[in-house]
């Protein structure tokens, strides 16, 4: 007997919700909400986890493409100061790079920040901070990496580490300043944010971003969807899971830290699937992008780092 299209359409459909019923109940038995447990977080790589600063590491942009894209990443985040250009055409023969290797360019990592007194200082950083939304345009990267900035009271970046990203406020200047400073640079960098449609990601970092609530105290006084959260799990070097969970629900960026051959300048043993379940608990559907900080060489220690993600991930 001939079907007609209309009840050959509705078996169709009904099929197909039948089996992304069963599809959601698998997932729902293995250990949460099937919408959740459906989708796996893509990970990517910075392109400083091949440099790290090491003066014999600095590959081209275009080389830790395809190194990643070779070793199985789904993505790229390119660190600005490792580019050797910033013409149009070296921009986009990083896109083209990505392109035919496969992976995506996700982020883009830039150095910037707002604690100085003096306020032309200030302009300039949110200049370049500017600049540099229009670069991650141009490229076609849709987040980028920023922070607060430090006091600069430690002028060395070790002796930094060593007291664990502590230093004394600028004489004479309150924090209660300094924030205004940071929430005022960032209000006038959202604009061009908005037009580009690049999200800034705030990060736990050193100066008023070492702690949840300094971070959260930015991001919830601007108040724009492009001012969110880049989330570290290597910035916080004590009691890192709690601290992390604060962060986790505006987070539209992880950085994933790994130690092999031990730290640069620490070492943190990490628990990725806990910092997994922290994330999935939350609903981040987004980037993981391994910031690989240890001592061994690249070639061994990249793989290595993709795997302990890929697994917790």
């Amino acid at each position: 007997m001939a079907v007609d299209r209309r009840t050959f359409l509705a078996g169709s459909a009904s099929a197909a919700l039948a089996g992304l019923a069963n599809q959601v109940g698998v997932a729902e038995q293995a250990g949460g909400p099937g919408r959740q447990n459906m989708r796996r977080n893509r990970i990517a790589t910075s392109t400083y986890s091949f440099w790290r600063f090491k003066d014999d590491s600095k590959l081209p942009i275009e080389e830790c493409i395809r190194q990643a894209a070779g070793m199985g990443f789904d993505g790229v985040e390119v660190l600005h100061r490792q580019m050797t250009d910033e013409s149009n055409e070296y921009l986009q023969g990083i896109k083209r790079c990505a392109l035919v290797e496969g992976v995506d360019l996700c982020g883009f990592s830039i150095h910037q920040g707002f604690v100085y007194a003096d306020a032309e200082v200030r302009k300039k950083n949110i200049d370049h901070t500017i600049h540099c939304i229009d670069l991650a345009y141009k490229m076609g990267i849709p987040s980028m990496r920023v922070n607060t900035g430090r006091w600069n009271t430690t002028k060395d970046f070790d002796d930094l580490m060593k007291n664990r990203g502590i230093e004394p406020p600028l004489p004479g200047v309150s924090e209660d300043t300094a924030f205004g400073w940071v929430i005022d640079a960032f209000n006038a960098c959202i604009p061009k944010a908005k037009e580009c449609g690049v999200t800034m990601g705030l990060e736990n970092h050193w100066g008023l971003g070492l702690t949840p609530a300094g971070v959260l105290r930015i991001v919830d006084a601007v108040n724009s969807p492009f001012l969110k959260v880049t989330m570290d799990t290597g910035n916080f070097l004590e009691d890192p899971y709690d601290r992390l969970d604060q962060l986790a629900p505006k987070a539209v960026y992880v950085h994933a830290k790994t130690y092999f051959g031990g730290g640069i300048w620490y070492t943190l043993d990490l628990d990725y699937e806990r910092i997994a379940g922290i994330l999935r608990k939350h609903n981040y559907h987004g980037y993981v992008s391994l910031e690989f900080e240890g001592n061994e060489g690249w070639q061994t220690a990249i793989p290595k780092s993709l795997a302990v993600l890929r697994k917790a991930f």
